[in-house]
Order: C-alpha cells, then structure tokens, then sequence
C-alpha cells in the first residue's frame, strides 16, 4: 500500500483525457491531425479530440473553458499554461472522498456532465487544474 493511501481505492495508473483551451479551433485541430499525424475520434463546434495511446487530446474551444473550471478562473494565453489533467476513476464520489481526507479541496463537484461523465475538480499547489472522471 503507498504512504497516505485509505487501501479503499488504488490511485489512477494512467491519464485518461487533456484538455487544452485553444482561440482557433479550426488552426489547433490542423496542427494536431498534421504534426502529430493523428486522426479525429470525435469533434464538434466546440472541440476536437484526438487519441495519443491510451490518452485523449481534447482540444476545447476557450468559450466553453468557464463550464470546465468555475469557479476558478480561465487563464489568457499570455498568462501561462492553460489546461486540465483528466484521470479516469472506477469511482468518482469515492475518490473525492479519498482526495479530501488527504486534505484536497475541490474546486467542483462530484457533477454529472451534459456529455454523459461524472466529473470532480482540484488544483495542485501551482494551481494546475486535474479533474478526475467517470
């Protein structure tokens, strides 16, 4: 068992999703699909996803950021990175317990999304945004 682990739930063995906030949808999914040479899996007026192994690249157009993120705020491209770590979790309200008795504050949820996943949020000390997913 891992130092501060409850044994109720292992922690994640992989990252499930990225998702990149971009200004040009239409310019980042381009690169994506030209430099990285891989296809789309799914994609609609607001984002384009493409699949790295076992990982998901979502590319999200900076309007829909907010609904990701409140109430913590979207940064501009001037200001640093801008992204969110998705890992995906057997469990999500389980989790959250787990991540809160470690002294994790979340941002948001547990919240089932329009999309169909039950999603929660929280920020590491540098204020990277990791949401965990099921």
């Amino acid at each position: 068992m891992n130092p501060g682990s409850t044994g109720t739930s292992p922690w994640p063995k992989s990252i499930f999703a990225i998702t990149l906030f971009v200004e040009e949808l239409p310019l980042a999914t381009r690169f994506y699909g030209q430099v990285f040479g891989l296809p789309i899996v799914f994609e609609d007026e607001h984002s384009a996803v493409f699949q790295i192994g076992e990982t998901l690249i979502n590319l999200l157009h900076i309007s829909q950021a907010p609904g990701l993120v409140e109430p913590a705020q979207v940064a501009a491209p001037e200001s640093g990175a801008r992204m969110i770590f998705t890992l995906h979790v057997d469990d999500v309200d389980q989790m959250c317990a787990d991540l809160q008795a470690r002294g994790v504050t979340l941002i948001n949820g547990p919240l089932d999304r329009p999309w169909g996943v039950r999603t929660a949020s929280f920020a590491d000390p540098a204020g990277h945004i990791w949401e965990i997913a099921r």
